[in-house]
């Protein structure tokens, strides 16, 4: 790339290490650099005006450039710029969110405690489950089980639950404690003829057969996204989480839902579990939850857990595990604030409303050439490219067609996510359904232009 060697980005390229980037590539094509962002919109700094289908990573459920989140940041920075959660220190914010968040979570919540981020969240979820059961004098039972394709993070506890390849590979995870079952993909992994039902309950055996073969005293939890999220975008078939939450009860193994881009109505209820019928022992949100204008995860788990836990602390002495920004009082007010906003608006109510002409938009592409599957569910969704639609067969060199069509939608100014050869959409909540159908214009424009 021949750049100004003064300019954004040739001083990128010079300091700048991505991540979730092939660091080569990027000194070659350089950083679409964004400078500002207002509604739906981000611009970059030339000035272009771009649709962020993508919600940033899935997450600005309120839009760019809102006053009301940054009014609340100044406040509070002004107020109380920063305190810790150590040592039986609080301030306001932490308990207004806490107390939110555990009255609004599903299920039978008791407490809610804070992290920086999903990963964190997921990692912190581990340790507490180990902590847990080490108090009940299980020192065996340890073992997680995920899902292939899951995403969970990428410390190095949350990427030994992530499924995904290239989050494994040469980072020397997943840990041997962390095991792996199959995706909840029916269209790709169904046998021939095998209904949805049928699919979901052999996935169900397949969970019971590993927790068997395992041993039930060593395997003390499954997580599961209701909707994998960044692995693909994939519904769960017809009577799969039900299936899958029976078998963890029947052998006591703790059920850990991870609605860091399920959660505040991205699948059209409050939260994922909601929409699945799960109920679980703990729950990690994250994302929507600050809009991502800070960063901030919760996780949110049962009395029983707690007092497990608590019983555990008198005997050591201390929950011997936090971070400096625990509970950070500048992401609390923007967490309460956001929360506010999307509750005045009533953006979790719109989204049922919307999801019809939105996943009618994405469904219209199913009959095109290079698409194998359009799919969705409230305001999530992706259009998978194949080679050959009757066999599903991916492309010679997997994901540089997803590549190209990504770069062909920033042409037309549209920001979505290629994941390999998956398009995914997942646009503010904030979206009209006139904005829905200018998405999906400017995609069938790229796709056509691809195709040609």
């Amino acid at each position: 790339m021949t750049a100004n060697p003064n300019s954004l980005a040739a001083r990128d390229i010079e300091f700048y290490f991505h991540p979730v980037t092939n660091a080569r590539r990027h000194e070659q094509v350089g950083p679409m650099i964004i400078t500002h962002g207002k509604g739906i919109h981000v611009y970059d700094d030339g000035g272009k005006e771009y649709i962020e289908a993508m919600a940033g990573l899935w997450s600005v459920a309120v839009g760019f450039g809102e006053e009301r989140l940054a009014k609340a940041a100044a406040k509070q920075m002004s107020e109380l710029p920063y305190y810790h959660s150590f040592s039986h220190k609080s301030h306001p914010q932490a308990i207004a969110l806490a107390e939110r968040m555990v009255k609004m979570a599903p299920g039978k919540m008791g407490k809610a405690h804070f992290t920086n981020s999903g990963s964190e969240a997921n990692d912190t979820v581990v340790k507490m489950v180990w902590y847990y059961n080490n108090a009940l004098g299980r020192p065996q039972k340890k073992k997680i089980i995920s899902r292939i394709k899951a995403y969970h993070g990428i410390t190095l506890v949350s990427a030994s639950l992530t499924g995904l390849p290239n989050n494994h590979r040469d980072f020397d995870v997943p840990f041997p404690q962390f095991k792996h079952v199959g995706c909840a993909h029916h269209w790709r992994y169904a046998e021939p003829g095998e209904s949805e039902e049928d699919f979901a309950t052999r996935l169900a055996k397949e969970l019971e057969d590993k927790i068997l073969a395992e041993g039930p005293e060593t395997v003390a939890a499954f997580i599961g996204e209701p909707v994998m999220g960044a692995g693909g975008v994939f519904i769960p078939p017809r009577t799969y989480w039900p299936k899958m939450q029976a078998v963890c009860r029947k052998y006591d193994v703790l059920l850990i839902a991870d609605e860091v881009i399920n959660g505040f109505g991205r699948t059209g209820t409050t939260w994922g579990c909601t929409t699945y019928g799960i109920e679980p022992d703990i729950m990690v949100c994250s994302k929507q939850i600050t809009s991502s204008y800070v960063p901030l995860a919760a996780i949110v788990f049962t009395n029983e857990i707690y007092n497990v836990i608590a019983d555990n602390t008198a005997k050591i002495g201390v929950f011997g595990h936090g971070f400096t920004t625990s509970g950070h009082p500048l992401a609390m007010a923007v967490a309460n604030e956001n929360l506010d906003i999307i509750e005045e608006r009533g953006l979790m109510q719109r989204v049922p409303q919307l999801s019809p002409r939105f996943l009618e938009r994405i469904h219209s592409f199913k009959d095109h050439p290079l698409v194998g599957e359009t799919r969705g569910v409230g305001m999530i969704g992706a259009i998978e490219l194949v080679s050959d639609k009757k066999t599903k067969a991916g492309f010679e060199k997997p994901g540089a067609t997803g590549l190209k069509l990504s770069e062909l939608c920033h042409e037309e100014g549209l920001i979505i996510r290629a994941i390999g050869d998956i398009i995914a959409f997942c646009p503010p909540l904030i979206i009209t359904e006139k904005q829905i159908d200018d998405i999906f214009d400017r995609f069938g424009r790229a796709l056509t232009r691809l195709t040609a």
